[in-house]
């Protein structure tokens, strides 16, 4: 119950007789009492509600898949990074070919080097 293990409820309960005192400890135990019972109340309303909503399907969701603390993006990453064909090693052969003449680079250095060797642009209509 929020990491809270039964020494530290006894020693909250033990502060809270010292800072409250005796004669007023009855009242906000009760009032805490009816708090607990509250939020609980509004947490069953709330699944009600969405069974309700839901209709059958609310039975086939795998809750458990949906809970954040199952979240690992590190698992996630290697599955998404698994599940795609293995890939081959690579050689320690350096390849001297060359760059390769399809290189997004050498295409825009040639489309400006056209650019800049053929006619200037006109256009009839410009003032």
């Amino acid at each position: 119950m929020f990491g809270l293990t039964f020494e530290k409820l006894l020693l909250i309960g033990i502060i809270a007789v010292f800072l409250l005192g005796p004669e007023k400890l009855p009242h906000y135990a009760a009032q805490l009492g009816r708090l607990v019972r509250q939020l609980r109340d509004m947490a069953n309303g709330a699944k009600d509600r969405m069974k309700d909503e839901m209709g059958p399907e609310f039975d086939d969701v795998d809750w458990k898949k949906l809970d954040p603390r199952q979240y690992d993006p590190r698992r996630i990453i290697r599955e998404a990074l698994t599940e795609d064909e293995p890939v081959k090693p690579q050689s320690a052969v350096i390849s001297r070919t060359g760059p390769n003449p399809d290189s997004a680079y050498l295409q825009r250095k040639r489309a400006r080097e056209g650019a800049l060797t053929g006619p200037a642009p006109f256009d009839s209509e410009a003032t």
